[in-house]
């Protein structure tokens, strides 16, 4: 008989509120990524520690000799088929420099395979999904490979961080509203000269789409030339544009035109994939590996607090993100748009992920306004309960980082607590739909907020500085926190249960970006 052991962190449990609506179909097929162990885990955290330090090679390691050195081993691949097999499951990709094999059969099938029991779940915040609960069980040989088994469960995690602005009623008001091009915003903030070219930034969507005549209509009324944008689909998903600009539509064309217009030479690559906890890492991992169009940047809007997730994605998405660090890949991450709750409703603090990866350089949100062409006021984006307010505060994931060692996060209501664990956000930038991005969304000019605005604007700022230094700044926390700015520090305002203070804080990081200043850190 053939013993099996579950695999760490794979426990599951449904949100509250969720009802069982009985068994799968045991007919019904679906795909599952089993993710698996580094050949070389000794020497990848040996070089990790040295990226922490800020004392990395100058020269990243390249996807091919990453493939060869921190990839999964023939031998591991070989196991996971064979297992695959035993269960009449077929393979579908197996990979050694994502360290991922995909496999594909049917729900009888990867119950026997993996001993669950999946069952159809509805919760009124995501609607009907597949779930499991307890642990997912594999056997002795393969044991100890194994690091994550992704998409028995097919709950969508991770949520869009945009907020199109709502029609102002005057009387309300707390000031005349307004809103800023992108190209309005890199000249408040003293953005360098460039225009991204020869850098390819990659975009993660987990819904919806673009319509070309959107972005044509844009970038010509904004008189530059449209970026190359192609899509890019992961796990069978696709450029599929709905029609809503309040759903993924309006966070998919967000991205596009943000980077687009701050960075119009470089490549957009969109990666579609499906709304799951293996959806969402599979396309980051697909992105950071992609040896055809090799993104330098990665901008990422969209994520769910860390209580939504299970140990397992977590550690094995923290683990794609460890790999981008190593392969130069700087990843930008929008950190929510519901404060230092995260939209929580137990009244507890929390932080949405990936952005509080300690690999990401996570965005928060500011409200900006200008007189003329200079920056009067800079506040962080708190419009209530109703409106929104940047996401930011302390993780109870992940460890404190070499680089944010002797801070401390001020609190709303008097004094400050020395940082334990991960902090963020690390930067910020203009949020507030009160001041929010003119886009078009939809055939409609529309002004949208949100961090998921700020992720790509740091992302076109990094492609500009990239391309005028003819190489990728990469891992950019330790330098960023070593210079204590990003130039723009924000002292006023609060998310909820932290404040504003001088140098870094648990709502705008280190402030929101001077060019210049930014440029300077990495060349």
């Amino acid at each position: 008989m053939v013993t099996k052991h579950p695999v760490a962190g794979s426990e599951k449990a449904q949100p509250s509120g969720a009802q069982s609506l009985g068994q799968c179909d045991p007919s019904e097929r679906i795909q599952v990524i089993v993710m698996l162990r580094r050949k070389d885990e000794s020497g990848f955290q040996a070089l990790m520690q040295k990226i922490d330090a800020g004392t990395a090679p100058a020269v990243p390691v390249s996807r091919a000799e990453f493939a060869q050195r921190f990839g999964a081993s023939d031998d591991d691949i070989a196991k996971v088929k064979a297992f695959a097999t035993s269960h009449q499951l077929q393979v579908v990709r197996a990979e050694a420099a994502t360290r991922s094999v995909v496999l594909s059969g049917t729900i009888a099938q990867f119950e026997g395979a993996f001993t669950v029991k999946l069952e159809r779940f509805e919760h009124h915040t995501t609607g009907a999904y597949r779930g499991h609960a307890g642990a997912v069980q594999v056997p002795d040989d393969i044991h100890d490979m194994v690091k994550a088994v992704l998409g028995l469960d097919s709950r969508p995690l991770a949520r869009p961080h945009f907020r199109i602005r709502p029609p102002i009623q005057p009387a309300l008001a707390k000031q005349q509203p307004t809103s800023f091009t992108p190209l309005d915003l890199a000249s408040l903030y003293g953005f360098p000269d460039g225009d991204g070219s020869g850098q390819c930034i990659g975009i993660i969507e987990l819904g919806g789409g673009y319509s070309t005549s959107d972005l044509s209509s844009y970038f010509s009324g904004l008189g530059i030339k449209a970026p190359d944008v192609v899509a890019v689909g992961v796990d069978g998903a696709t450029n599929s544009p709905t029609g809503n600009a309040d759903g993924p539509d309006g966070e998919v064309t967000l991205d596009i035109e943000v980077a687009g217009a701050i960075a119009p030479a470089a490549k957009l690559a969109v990666y579609f994939s499906p709304n799951t906890d293996a959806g969402f890492l599979d396309a980051v991992n697909q992105a950071i590996h992609d040896t055809t169009h090799q993104p330098s940047i990665v901008s990422i809007s969209w994520g769910g607090p860390e209580s939504s997730w299970t140990s397992q994605a977590m550690q094995s998405f923290n683990d794609v993100l460890q790999s981008a660090a190593t392969l130069g890949v700087t990843v930008c991450v929008a950190s929510g748009d519901n404060g230092s709750s995260d939209g929580s409703t137990d009244g507890s603090n929390q932080v949405d992920f990936p952005a509080s990866s300690p690999y990401v350089l996570a965005c928060g949100g500011t409200e900006l306004t200008a007189k003329g062409q200079t920056i009067s006021s800079e506040v962080v984006w708190n419009d209530g309960s109703q409106g929104g307010a940047g996401g930011g505060g302390v993780s109870t994931v992940f460890a404190l980082p070499t680089w944010q060692k002797g801070l401390s996060a001020t609190l709303a209501k008097g004094g400050a607590k020395a940082l334990a664990m991960r902090g963020v956000p690390d930067v910020a930038g203009d949020a507030s739909p009160e001041t929010g991005y003119s886009v078009l969304i939809g055939g409609q000019q529309t002004v949208v907020g949100g961090t998921s605005a700020v992720a790509p604007l740091w992302a076109g700022l990094l492609a500009r500085i990239n391309g005028t230094n003819g190489s990728a700044a990469g891992f950019i926390n330790p330098k960023l926190y070593a210079a204590k700015t990003a130039g723009h520090d924000i002292t006023k305002g609060n998310n909820g249960s932290y404040e504003a203070s001088a140098g870094w804080d648990a709502c705008t990081g280190l402030g929101s970006p001077n060019g210049a200043t930014v440029a300077t850190t990495l060349k």
